[in-house]
């Protein structure tokens, strides 16, 4: 008898188009794996609902009520969430998961919003010697702050696919970034300026996990790897292998799972890294729920390692599962 696995999509945050696009990809590839799929869709104001999905469920879309939601979920063998941002990447809807007790891929409460939170996700690292870029964070009532020279990047704390982000040349760019990134967040991030080769490597595994071959970001049309540079067509190029030497790959893929464990990830994550032109190699953040689309970046890297689309998400059902058999042992 085939697995049924939930695929949860969309969310309340603005990367809800994203989280579209990659569920719709996530179902239909384990449709043709021959699972059976239950696609449930977030809308942006938060209702939960239904849809058409991969294989025969009602016309068209039913809302669930909140009291459904549990019931549904209940009712799966293994949740697959491909949620990004707030409201879905950041533990709230893993405390959910955790409530229905159902198994679910990926990282755990703690570590989503761990994650989420680059302020606090790059203290931990600090705590734990792994190398990471620099910052200051400020908070609302705060002045804009620089001690790093031009230009940095200013950013929400909590938030991805670039939204928010601003790369600042001047006072006056520092100021206008600082209240974009407000907009989002109650807390912002002033982060410096890495001169070198921006690399990302995936990590997969619950314990011990294991790290693809690196893929280095190459920019094409914009100056920075913004939104447009991340999701539209030809506006970025993944080269794998990054081309780094021998030792400055062994260190990204190190550094890349060591954040993993000292973060207290399960299941999957994609580590975003900068190779500086000394050959130091920095950690700037860890995304708990990547963008899954086959031609994403998390699953390029991992096609390149040998592991293909269909097989990494079997291992990240296969994962989900394991954790949740290895926790119902302890006692509460």
């Amino acid at each position: 008898m085939s697995r049924r696995v939930a695929v949860l999509s969309g969310g309340r945050s603005s990367e809800h188009d994203v989280s579209v696009a990659s569920a719709r990809s996530v179902a239909a590839a384990l449709a043709g794996l021959g699972l059976d799929v239950l696609e449930i869709e977030i809308d942006r104001g938060g209702a939960w609902a239904l849809g058409s999905g991969v294989r025969a469920l009602p016309s068209g879309e039913a809302k669930l009520p909140g009291t459904d939601v549990a019931r549904t979920l209940a009712g799966v063998d293994v949740v697959f969430p491909v949620l990004h941002g707030p409201f879905g990447e950041d533990g709230t809807v893993q405390g959910l998961l955790e409530l229905a007790d159902v198994p679910y891929v990926g990282a755990g409460v703690a570590a989503s919003a761990l994650c989420m939170d680059k302020d606090l996700f790059k203290s931990v690292l600090r705590d734990h010697g792994i190398p990471v870029t620099r910052n200051v964070t400020l908070r609302n009532g705060d002045e804009p702050s620089n001690p790093f020279g031009y230009p940095v990047f200013v950013k929400p704390a909590r938030l991805g696919s670039s939204v928010g982000i601003s790369k600042a040349h001047d006072r006056q760019e520092l100021a206008a970034a600082v209240a974009l990134a407000f907009e989002h967040d109650e807390k912002v991030l002033v982060e410096e300026f890495v001169a070198g080769v921006e690399v990302e490597v995936g990590v997969l595994g619950n314990r011990p996990a294991t790290a693809s071959l690196p893929g280095e970001i190459v920019v094409t049309g914009e100056e920075w790897y913004d939104y447009k540079a991340k999701y539209e067509e030809g506006e970025m190029e993944l080269v794998v292998p990054a081309r780094i030497s021998v030792s400055q790959i062994a260190r990204a893929q190190q550094l890349a799972v060591d954040a993993f464990v000292a973060t207290e990830c399960e299941g999957m994550a994609r580590a975003d890294l900068f190779v500086r032109s000394d050959g130091e190699v920095l950690v700037n953040e860890l995304n708990t729920i990547p963008g899954f689309t086959a031609t994403s970046v998390y699953a390029q890297l991992f096609e390149a390692s040998g592991i293909p689309y269909g097989a990494l998400l079997e291992r990240l059902i296969d994962l989900a599962v394991e954790r949740h058999e290895r926790r119902r042992h302890l006692r509460y």
